[in-house]
């Protein structure tokens, strides 16, 4: 039985990662941080079938012991302070996370697991004001916020970490990847839930800040299975994973408000205070060598996408999504 181990276990990508190895016969172990209150919702169907670790990316040694301890085939780095906005707020801490972690994890994981496969959750936002259109592997970098430079941090620490001690080690060019499980303060997450809302009468506005800011969209259970595909290839290598398509918010907001039967110019409400600093404004993903490469290829189109986060959020607002009475985490220190 193989063993994976991943950071960022209790967020959108690890709990769909989690679920994926599972199925695949893994034994699945988690990173987590040590926090007064439990954040493990997403892990409600597995949570009896997983084993979590007191560790932190802050600290070196907590690192170290977890990979000592969990003696993993495949980490997968998926921990990082990952909302955008926030990360102008706190720079000095997504640094720290986002960028340091990583080199962290490498020089732990090539002390003491050096056999192991390692991928490393890179982003699109690292094109940020882009080069070209659209963005393939090839495609400079231009960063346009805290978070969008700590992540070229770590995609080039991972680079250089699997060139100069010969380790196995991944990075996945993810463009944006959403579902009912991304957290209510990313924007796709925010209009499914108050378009919800507004059709339950429970609000009836819903502020937004550039509908003209234009993404590639798709379904973070489809973009876990190729997180999993790069580390079985022979080879390392680095690979984008997108859909190819981009839509403007815009679009996004028309469709979930469509759903529900209501028109969106009567409900949204354009707030300066949701523009970025510096925006993004184009994200496009090429994704032909994870195409031609891997065999990837997303299975649901971003219409489906939007209705599905609509319909997880009307049911979750009419309490339809209970907890299924599984048994608590089992969490080593």
């Amino acid at each position: 039985m193989r063993k994976a181990l991943i950071t960022g276990i209790t967020g959108q990508d690890g709990s769909h990662l989690a679920e994926l190895l599972l199925d695949k016969g893994y034994q699945v172990h988690g990173m987590i941080r040590r926090a007064s209150t439990e954040n493990f919702h997403r892990l409600d169907t597995v949570r009896d079938r997983v084993e979590l670790h007191q560790g932190d990316l802050l600290d070196q040694t907590s690192v170290a012991k977890v990979l000592e301890k969990v003696t993993p085939d495949e980490v997968y780095n998926l921990a990082a302070m990952s909302f955008v906005p926030a990360s102008w707020a706190q720079p000095v801490l997504t640094a720290e996370f986002t960028a340091v972690g990583v080199v962290r994890i490498l020089d732990a994981l090539r002390q003491y697991c050096p056999g192991a496969r390692f991928y490393q959750a890179s982003s699109s936002e690292m094109y940020g004001k882009v080069r070209e259109t659209p963005q393939s592997e090839s495609t400079p970098f231009y960063p346009r916020s805290p978070y969008g430079v700590a992540k070229v941090y770590g995609h080039h620490i991972t680079v250089n970490y699997r060139e100069s001690y010969n380790l196995f080690a991944c990075s996945g060019i993810l463009f944006n990847h959403e579902g009912p499980r991304r957290g209510m303060e990313f924007v796709t997450r925010k209009i499914t839930h108050t378009v919800a809302k507004i059709k339950l009468g429970l609000a009836n506005e819903l502020r937004l800040g550039n509908l003209e800011a234009k993404r590639d969209w798709g379904f973070a259970g489809d973009y876990v299975r190729a997180m999993w595909m790069m580390l079985q290839r022979d080879q390392p290598d680095d690979f984008v994973i997108g859909t190819g398509e981009t839509h403007k918010v815009q679009e996004f907001v028309d469709i979930a408000f469509d759903h529900v039967g209501l028109n969106w110019e009567k409900f949204v409400v354009i707030d300066p205070q949701f523009y970025r600093p510096a925006e993004v404004d184009l994200l496009q993903a090429d994704p032909t060598r994870a195409r031609e490469i891997l065999g990837w290829e997303p299975e649901v189109s971003f219409p489906d996408l939007v209705r599905m986060m609509v319909d997880n959020d009307m049911a979750l607002l009419r309490g339809q999504s209970k907890d299924n009475g599984r048994p608590p985490l089992r969490i080593s220190a």
